[in-house]
């Protein structure tokens, strides 16, 4: 299969790890080839799986034990059913390249050298597509997955940088004596409203006990006037009286004329 290579197109990743990806090789139904850079300069063939491709479970783990079994982490020549010996897995990846690097994730990748005119990673994309069952030859209609339809590269989620012990303990420090200073300015504060409404409010002074002595009232200096006794004013003072009849005198006893 001749590789061609061509531009990236949107959604396509810029790095795979470590790789720098420079141009699409090949696309295929479960995945895309990318031509990458690795950190020396030498050229690798990356193979990603497409988004529908990696969110089902099965296809994922085809890809992903494709890959483990031609770096040699699993071995191949396992027994069938019933204890009779079945045809490798691994067979069907016969003169695959050699793996670099590869990452199992939700997102998995893989890299290999490349070579021109020779297989690369797109090797590792042929087990994902299932045509058949696994023991025996092919037989039926061709299965077609429900996930072809979805053909954006499965990329990997943001990877969080993991600061050294050095720098997080820095940060803590300074967190820490940030977190301290922060609580002097506040008690400094409340210290400084508490004594200003102290001198603003001044309580009234208490006033010493006083005993009540009562007075007596004051003498005046000259003497009150009293009343005299009265007296029955004479004839002569009071002038001459009106004739008539004088008190205890009897009508009887007057004189005829």
């Amino acid at each position: 299969m001749a590789n061609v290579a061509s531009p990236l197109q949107f959604g396509d990743p810029p790095r795979l790890g470590p790789y720098v990806v420079q141009a699409r090789l090949h696309t295929a139904p479960a995945g895309f080839v990318y031509l990458g850079q690795a950190p020396d300069g030498r050229a690798v063939s990356l193979a990603v799986l497409t988004r529908g491709a990696a969110y089902d479970a099965a296809a994922r783990d085809r890809f992903v034990t494709a890959v483990r079994e031609a770096g040699g982490r699993e071995r191949a020549g396992r027994r069938g059913w019933l204890g009779l010996p079945g045809r490798p897995r691994g067979a069907v990846l016969e003169g695959a390249p050699e793996v670099l690097a590869f990452d199992g994730g939700q997102a998995p990748w893989v890299a290999v050298p490349y070579a021109p005119g020779r297989p690369g990673a797109e090797r590792f994309l042929e087990p994902v597509m299932v045509g058949g069952t696994f023991i025996g030859e092919a037989h039926g209609p061709d299965f077609v997955p429900y996930w072809l339809t979805d053909r954006a590269p499965a990329l990997p989620g943001p990877t969080r940088r993991r600061l050294p012990p050095t720098e997080t303990r820095k940060r803590v420090l300074l967190a820490a004596l940030a977190l301290v200073l922060l609580l002097v300015l506040v008690t400094v504060i409340l210290l400084l409203l508490l004594l200003g409404r102290q001198d603003s409010e001044q309580q009234p002074r208490q006033l010493p006990p006083t005993v009540f002595v009562p007075t007596p009232p004051p003498t005046p200096e000259t003497p009150v006037p009293q009343p005299s006794p009265s007296q029955s004013p004479s004839p002569s003072e009071s002038g001459q009286s009106t004739p008539g009849r004088s008190p205890g005198e009897d009508p009887g006893d007057e004189s005829p004329l």
